[in-house]
């Protein structure tokens, strides 16, 4: 017979093993084994033999090799995942109610002070629902929250849509940060995108607690219900009675009031729904988040300092060579490149600026690289690693201020424009980065990750803030003044961000340039809560000043491509 069924007597004075034994294990097989009863002669029968493997804490036998990573081991996300939360509370499913009506009145008619609107009660849903589950709220979940906020106040403030779109983007991002607290690299990442992770399980815990209190507390809901309705009811009859009895009033109620006319209703109906299942993931991500930190990224192999250290040090030495080079241009030698090269002013300014772009990503990129395959046994080995990186990205720095220095020049040359001032701003971040990545390596990396993602966020929200269009059509606004060098096609097609600096043109300019943007906002009838301030500053200027239509627009650009000194024959006007 085999060990694990084996019958041998067991002393006296030995305890019956436990239940619960580490020992005797907790399989079945182990539950199966037979202990004999006392003899009549009073001889207790020893206990059975425990076999070996069997003396193994929580490892009575070996894993089956048939079921390996199925019952043996769980899988990396279900550790992530913690417990399901408590049942939602009713602050949090009034919170998401409120969001997701809200959605449907209010934008549906645009962008503006709404998305901040409704972005108020679904952080409070959240707020409420990371209450309940007992997260305690930490410095860095403030800054996200405060930081998603800030940026929803760009579409109030600006009327384009670009940085708009980026702004709301940055918004749910960073909004997803703080319901997941992370801090690695690759956390910081997932986190950012967390919030489509609980789509499914916000449903349906939204549904759980949605059925328990129709089954629990009927008539108690049925009457907030109803008192819901009979409040709507009498707004609607008393609403309608004082418009009708005064015009005033009817226009002041008109402007509150959201048009719910029914050729909207789908797109509403849609709206309500998107926001209420991204309203509800919010709350199940604040009372139940991914530790998405658990997942970790296994270390390079260190590398020799030869073989790691060699290939920098010969990169630093072609960046020293080149920022060599820059130094001189910089400095007043541009006569002697385009003597040398043949290239005008503006060309040499654009030529490299791409160049310097991707060079700059590439460092990046090359410094994350190195970190992997670094030595990092002893103190010399971290100290080379710290002199040879930090010297790159020193020099890296100044690259990044010679493509801005490039991109200076161009924009005198030909102008500013959205292209232009975008890669500048990308270019911009990515030098912030390098300063970050430089005092990381100073005092520490442990808040790397974060700070790289908390600086995008207050770069986006700058760009936003600074009015772009706005920038562009002052730019070349006081370019026109400088040297009578204008494009009115391309100032015509900005946002009304840019009507207070195109009001100050002279005739016929000023009216070439603001037809457009004048006859979009009279055929746009947008309510207060999905008008920003940049399109009702607009709307005063050119009120008090219509654009004429009577002045005659062809043929209005002038020395678009610059100056004579500057422009290539060959392409008068470069659109980039």
């Amino acid at each position: 017979m085999s060990d694990h069924m084996s019958e041998t007597p067991r002393p006296a004075d030995e305890p019956e093993p436990s239940e619960h034994s580490g020992q005797a294990g907790t399989s079945e097989r182990t539950a199966l084994v037979k202990v004999p009863l006392p003899e009549p002669g009073g001889a207790v029968p020893e206990p059975p033999k425990v076999p070996g493997y069997a003396q193994r804490s929580g490892q009575p036998y070996p894993p089956d090799p048939w079921r390996q990573g199925s019952s043996q081991q769980a899988s990396a996300l279900s550790t992530l995942r913690p417990a399901a939360p408590a049942a939602i509370s009713g602050a949090t499913l009034c919170s998401v109610a409120v969001t997701a009506i809200l959605s449907a009145l209010l934008l549906g008619d645009g962008l503006g002070p709404n998305a901040l609107i409704v972005a108020v009660p679904a952080t409070l849903g959240a707020y409420f629902a990371a209450r309940t589950a007992g997260r305690r709220l930490r410095p860095w979940t403030v800054f996200w929250a405060v930081g998603g906020l800030a940026l929803l106040a760009v579409p109030a403030l600006r009327d384009a849509g670009w940085p708009v779109f980026l702004a709301v983007v940055s918004a749910i991002a960073l909004g997803s940060l703080a319901l997941h607290g992370s801090r690695s690299w690759l956390g910081v990442f997932l986190g950012s995108l967390g919030l489509f992770s609980a789509i499914a399980d916000g449903l349906a815990w939204g549904g759980r607690g949605v059925r328990a209190r129709m089954t629990g507390s009927r008539g108690r809901l049925g009457g907030v219900l109803r008192s819901v309705a009979v409040a709507v009811v009498l707004l609607i009859v008393f609403g309608a009675l004082f418009a009708s009895a005064d015009a005033a009033f009817a226009d002041v109620l008109g402007d509150l009031m959201p048009d719910v006319s029914l050729t909207g209703s789908p797109w509403r109906f849609l709206l309500f729904l998107v926001v209420l299942v991204g309203s509800l993931a919010a709350a199940y991500a604040a009372a139940a988040p991914i530790r998405w930190d658990g997942l970790t990224i296994r270390q390079g192999k260190a590398r020799g300092r030869l073989e790691w250290a060699l290939p920098l040090v010969v990169l630093n030495l072609l960046f020293a060579v080149f920022i060599a080079v820059q130094l001189t241009v910089l400095l007043g030698g541009y006569d002697k490149v385009m003597a040398e090269t043949d290239l005008s002013y503006s060309a040499y300014a654009r030529q490299g600026f791409w160049q310097l772009l991707w060079a700059t990503v590439l460092t990046l990129l090359v410094i994350a690289l190195a970190l992997r395959w670094a030595p990092r046994g002893k103190g010399g080995d971290r100290t080379l690693v710290r002199a040879v990186l930090g010297v790159l990205c020193v020099l890296t720095l100044i690259v990044v201020v010679s493509a801005l220095r490039r991109m200076d020049l161009y924009v005198d040359a030909y102008g500013l424009t959205r292209l232009r001032i975008s890669v500048a701003a990308v270019e911009l971040w990515l030098g912030v980065v390098l300063v970050l990545i430089m005092a990381a390596g100073a005092f520490g990396a442990g808040l790397l990750p974060r700070a790289v993602a908390a600086s995008a966020g207050v770069a986006v929200l700058a760009f936003g803030l600074i009015s772009p269009d706005g920038l562009i059509a002052e730019q070349n606004v006081q370019r026109y003044r400088n040297d009578h060098s204008i494009d009115v096609d391309y100032l015509r097609d900005l946002s009304a961000d840019a009507v207070p600096a195109l009001d100050t043109l002279p005739e016929p300019l000023r009216s070439c340039a603001l037809m457009d943007i004048e006859r979009s906002l009279r055929s746009d009838d947008t309510p207060w809560y999905a008008t920003s301030w940049g399109e009702a500053r607009a709307r005063d200027v050119l009120k008090r000043n219509p654009a004429d239509p009577t002045q005659s627009c062809s043929g209005l650009r002038t020395g678009s491509g610059g100056n004579d000194l500057d422009v290539d024959e060959r392409d008068p006007y470069d659109p980039y």
